[in-house]
């Protein structure tokens, strides 16, 4: 066996024909899959797209730079599950365009940020982190509670979240900028119809003033819903990867 493999390594001719195929046959191995196959993503009971407010504040969340401090992916390693929870699915960015996975953390990750924290918290947060975490470098962003969120065409933005695959429908488009408001209002009948249309998402005046639908409203409606979708005690993965 030994001299046969010092023949190949002599040969470069035939080292060369032999190493292109090897590297042929696992190619086709990892593409032609990829031909037949609908989708390469695990398909996770409870992932919507995301509500018009939450659109929106994760448009926020990109255009402040928040991605280069906080990252949304939590890695199948203990220590990660243990300080943020369950390790994240590819499921779960199936809608984000771009996503936010991240490579820096100079802050917490923040997949399973959602619930964790009451809506005052974060006002307090965003105004002044060090009101809450006396130890934080994050700068404030006390301008978001002041700033009326403007979004000239709302369904327009849905649309063309729907041309890269995101599944909203007619009526999703129709409604946007009712849903935007309805998020805003609870106990409301637009906030019942809201619901029906983006399950599990939270209704509540997030930045605590009724009189103005601002730029905070939207970033903490996207916070609030980060990691809240998936069922983690419902799922069961069809493969354990670690």
């Amino acid at each position: 066996m030994a001299f046969k493999h010092a023949v190949i390594e002599k040969n470069s001719i035939l080292l060369l024909v032999l190493t292109l195929l090897v590297v042929s046959i696992g190619g086709l191995v990892e593409i032609a899959p990829l031909f037949y196959l609908e989708s390469t993503i695990e398909k996770v009971k409870g992932m919507r797209p995301y509500s018009p407010l939450e659109l929106a504040g994760r448009n926020i969340y990109i255009r402040e730079g928040c991605y280069n401090c906080h990252s949304q992916m939590i890695r199948p390693l203990r220590d990660e599950e243990e300080r943020y929870g369950h390790y994240s699915l590819a499921a779960e960015s199936m809608y984000d365009h771009p996503f936010q996975w991240g490579s820096k953390r100079t802050g917490p990750d923040l997949a399973r940020v959602g619930g964790r924290y009451s809506d005052d918290w974060h006002v307090a947060h965003m105004n002044n982190p060090r009101s809450v975490v006396p130890e934080s470098i994050m700068p404030g962003y006390p301008y978001l509670a002041e700033t009326p969120l403007r979004i000239p065409d709302m369904a327009a933005h849905l649309r063309a979240n729907r041309a890269v695959g995101v599944p909203y429908d007619d009526g999703m488009v129709e409604a946007a900028e009712a849903d935007l408001l309805a998020q805003v209002s609870p106990d409301t009948e637009e906030a019942d119809a809201l619901l029906e249309r983006y399950p599990g998402a939270k209704v509540a005046d997030f930045d605590g003033n009724p009189a103005v639908l601002s730029e905070l409203d939207a970033m903490i409606a996207y916070l609030q819903m980060l990691g809240t979708l998936v069922d983690f005690e419902a799922y069961e993965p069809e493969a354990d990867y670690r």
